[in-house]
C-alpha cells in the first residue's frame, strides 16, 4: 500500500493526479488530516500507514520523514517531494518561528478567503499555471484558520529541531524527490538521499515545488519504478 500525506492547506485530493496513474497492484490510501498539531498528525500517519510506503509533500514530507524516523520498522519505505530535514541554524530558525508565529496571529483573526489569496502569492508557487492554482483553491478554501494557525505553530519549520543527524540510522528505502525548477528543495534532496543509507534522488523536469501537481505522470513514473525495485 501507498500512503499519500498532503501538504499544507491541501485535501487528500492533491495527490489524486499521481495515485490514480499506479498500478492497480499498488494500492493507494489519500490521508485527509482530520487533526492538527504536529504529534496529532503523526499519529494520523501511524494509523492509517503500518506496512505502506509513505508519500509526502512540502510539510506532509516533513512529517513523514519524521514518523519514519520514528518508527522506521513501521514502514516499507519513504518518499519526499520538495521536502526538507529542517532548519539548522539556530538564529535563522528562531527567526522563521517569529515569522511563522506572526502569520499564525493573523490567521486566526481573519477569514479563509484572504489567508488562502496571501498563500497562493507566495514565490514558492510562482511557477504554477493559475488554472493549476484553481484548481487547489476549493481544497485550501475547506480549512479553518485557527487550525491552520494550530498547525503552523506546532509543525511550521521554525518549530521542528533539524533530524539531518537522524539520516544515517534510517534504514529502509527512501527517495528524496524535487522539482528541477526548485533550486533550493533540489539541494534538499541532495543531501537527504546523501545521508539515508538506502536514500536515492530524483528530480523533475520542468516542475518547481510541486512536480506531482505540475508533472504528475512523470511523477508516478518515478515513484513506480521505486515501488518496483
Amino acid at each position: 500500500m501507498v500512503l499519500f500525506v498532503p501538504g499544507f492547506m491541501q485535501r487528500q485530493d492533491a495527490w489524486r493526479p499521481v495515485a490514480e496513474l499506479l498500478p492497480e497492484r499498488y494500492p493507494s490510501t489519500l490521508l485527509d488530516h482530520r487533526r492538527h498539531t504536529f504529534e496529532e498528525r503523526l499519529e494520523e500517519i501511524a494509523e492509517a500507514g503500518e506496512g505502506s510506503v509513505l508519500v509526502g509533500y512540502s510539510l506532509g514530507g516533513r512529517l513523514a520523514l519524521r514518523a519514519a524516523l520514528r518508527d522506521p520498522v513501521r514502514y516499507r519505505g519513504l518518499v519526499t517531494v520538495g521536502a526538507s530535514a529542517g532548519i539548522e541554524d539556530a538564529a535563522e530558525r528562531s527567526a522563521r518561528a517569529g515569522a511563522d508565529e506572526k502569520l499564525a496571529a493573523w490567521m486566526e483573526r481573519s477569514p479563509i478567503e484572504e489567508v488562502v489569496a496571501i498563500w497562493e502569492r507566495q514565490p514558492l508557487f510562482a511557477d504554477q499555471s493559475e488554472a493549476l492554482v484553481e484548481r487547489q483553491r476549493a481544497g485550501r478554501l475547506s480549512h479553518d484558520p485557527a487550525e491552520l494557525a494550530s498547525l503552523l505553530r506546532s509543525a511550521g519549520q521554525g518549530a521542528l529541531a533539524p533530524v539531518w543527524s537522524d539520516l544515517p540510522r534510517l534504514d529502509l528505502p527512501f527517495l528524496a524527490l524535487a522539482g528541477a525548477r526548485d533550486e533550493r528543495y533540489c539541494a534538499a534532496a541532495r543531501r537527504l538521499a546523501e545521508l539515508a543509507p538506502r536514500g536515492r534522488l530524483a528530480l523533475i523536469e520542468g516542475a518547481g515545488h510541486a512536480p506531482q501537481l505540475q508533472r504528475p505522470e512523470a511523477v508516478a513514473a518515478v515513484l513506480l519504478e521505486f515501488l518496483e525495485r
